[in-house]
């Protein structure tokens, strides 16, 4: 009987240590299993781990936009006073080519008070205003034809309507009483007309 006993014993003690054994395979294989899944495997990231990469990309886009409004407001600076130059060196340029002008003027002034033959004054007057027609030419600035055109209120105002002559001369321009002016295509002042009914 203390036979039996014995081998019992033996065999329960058997089993236990098979049963540890098998335990601690088992625990092996699951910590190798849970180490290789935190080093190898992609790792689940936490809310807090979002928040703060959230965060990080609202950062790097306050920044981006903080330059960015900068850049604008330093490229709407610069606009402006390179506006203002080329306003200001355009309005000399016109003031120096009207200066020759001027002096011409003063010339015939002064020649009229003294003169005793009216022709030089007429050749005068004629060659100051070919100087100012071609002043005008070269600042794109023309004058708006009349002469027998057709009534057009993008370029002409009428100031007064007669009878027309003719009948080919209704809503013709009959005469002009101030002329207009262009601009490339935009008129800056309308030529005051009569035109006929």
């Amino acid at each position: 009987m203390e036979e039996n006993q014995n081998t019992e014993e033996i065999k329960n003690e058997q089993q236990a240590e098979n049963t540890e054994a098998t335990q601690d395979t088992e625990a092996t294989a699951q910590t190798a299993e849970a180490t290789e899944q935190e080093t190898d495997g992609p790792k689940e990231p936490t809310a807090e781990d979002k928040i703060a990469e959230l965060e990080e990309k609202i950062k790097a886009m306050h920044n981006d936009y903080v330059r960015l409004y900068a850049d604008f407001e330093n490229y709407k600076k610069h606009a402006i006073k390179e506006k203002s130059e080329i306003l200001q060196t355009a309005g000399k340029n016109v003031l120096v080519d009207i200066i020759p002008m001027c002096d011409n003027l003063e010339r015939a002034i002064t020649v009229v008070q003294t003169a005793t033959d009216i022709e030089p004054v007429k050749e005068g007057i004629n060659l100051i205003y070919t100087m100012f027609s071609k002043f005008l030419a070269d600042h794109n600035m023309k004058p708006i034809e009349t002469e027998g055109k057709e009534f057009n209120t993008d370029f002409h105002e009428a100031i007064a309507t007669i009878p027309a002559p003719s009948e080919d001369m209704k809503n013709k321009i009959i005469d002009c009483t101030q002329k207009g002016y262009m601009i490339g295509d935009k008129v800056v002042r309308f030529a005051k007309v009569v035109i006929g009914q």
